[in-house]
């Protein structure tokens, strides 16, 4: 049993009565924007990072320095 092209349209249909064409676009872009977002924090992750940290250490360091 396959999704006929009918069941589609149907679904589109009912989809942009609720939401409206407008509330559609404006979500669209916000996804798109997030999306952008996310690849451009993962190439700036990726470049930044190139020896591991180690937090166990830093954070020692901290606390002998406070005292």
């Amino acid at each position: 049993m396959s999704i006929g092209f009918w069941q589609i349209a149907v679904v589109v249909i009912l989809v942009v009565l609720l939401f409206g064409r407008g509330k559609i676009s404006s979500l669209m872009g916000d996804v798109a924007k997030g999306i952008k977002s996310f690849k451009k924090g993962m190439a700036t992750d990726a470049t930044d990072d190139s020896e591991p940290k180690n937090i166990s250490e830093n954070n020692q360091d901290s606390n002998n320095k406070k005292e």
